[in-house]
């Protein structure tokens, strides 16, 4: 599932296609190419955001200390071609405005690999009792020993989906207030007799499928087959959202690129975060 209806629903946005831009000396755009080379790394999409390797060579990291290090022209150079300029419906005054507020010269920002505040998204194929199902999986940074891990935070498999169906209201079961003089024995009806004993949890129950998935896989239910798809959903720059997919065509625009642009109001960021989890 992705974000688009979403974004079309919270802003009007309109279509742009523009070439690939380059940079010559630091806040020079011209338009031969190099510069908009493919972001062929997620890393290096850190990289470019922050203004951290030179407009001419790839294998070139600047460092603090260096001339250029988040040189705030050089920025500007590479983010507007992490954009993707031939596909996305992100409009030319909302892009300057992210720039404008990412190049603040009273406060910059910037994105960290190791910081909380992005998350990926994978969609990924495997077979579940002989058929072919594909599932949406979410992933998180987390610290381990010296170093990070990827770990699995959610999962959205379309065969779990109907699995639970709590009813509500007066078509709800349930267990007298006083069951307990019966020493429970009326458990029977939670778990013999109904056929949703789901109906017998408390108002805030929300079914596991992470463990249900991993269950399942244990169990040699669930085989591994391929991964389809994967993007990356960005939240640590203050009031805003964007995602990052990965274009492959020909061309200098391609590659790791922003895909999604989204200015935040108060409220909108939980929202999103609400439509990624609970694609189910």
């Amino acid at each position: 599932m992705r974000l688009i209806p979403l974004i079309f629903a919270l802003f009007i946005a309109n279509i742009l296609i523009v070439s690939g831009q380059g940079i010559g000396s630091p806040g020079t755009i011209k338009d031969d190419g190099k510069f908009a080379a493919s972001t062929k790394q997620l890393n290096q999409f850190f990289r470019r955001f922050n203004g951290e390797e030179s407009p001419t060579d790839g294998n070139v990291r600047y460092y603090p200390g260096d001339s250029l290090y988040r040189n705030t022209k050089l920025r500007e150079g590479f983010i507007k071609v992490l954009f993707d300029n031939q596909t996305s419906s992100i409009s030319t005054d909302l892009k300057e405005e992210f720039i404008k507020n990412v190049l603040s010269d009273v406060y910059p920002q910037y994105i960290n690999f190791h910081r909380e505040g992005w998350i990926a998204e994978v969609q990924a194929d495997f077979l579940f009792k002989g058929k072919r199902e594909t599932a949406t999986i979410i992933l998180k940074l987390q610290p381990e020993g010296l170093g990070y891990e990827w770990v699995f935070d959610r999962v959205s498999f379309p065969p779990f989906k109907n699995l639970f169906n709590k009813p509500v209201g007066d078509s709800k079961d349930f267990l007298h207030p006083l069951s307990h003089e019966l020493g429970f024995m009326n458990l029977r009806r939670a778990f013999q007799d109904s056929k949703v004993p789901e109906a017998f949890t408390k108002s805030s129950f929300k079914p596991d499928y992470l463990t249900l998935f991993l269950y399942e896989m244990k169990q040699n239910n669930i085989r591994f087959q391929t991964v389809t798809d994967v993007k990356f959903h960005f939240f640590q720059i203050e009031g805003w959202y964007f995602e990052v997919n990965q274009f492959n065509r020909p061309g200098f625009n391609t590659g790791w690129l922003i895909s999604n642009l989204l200015k935040l109001s108060p409220g909108d960021k939980e929202t999103i975060l609400k439509y990624i989890y609970d694609q189910e």
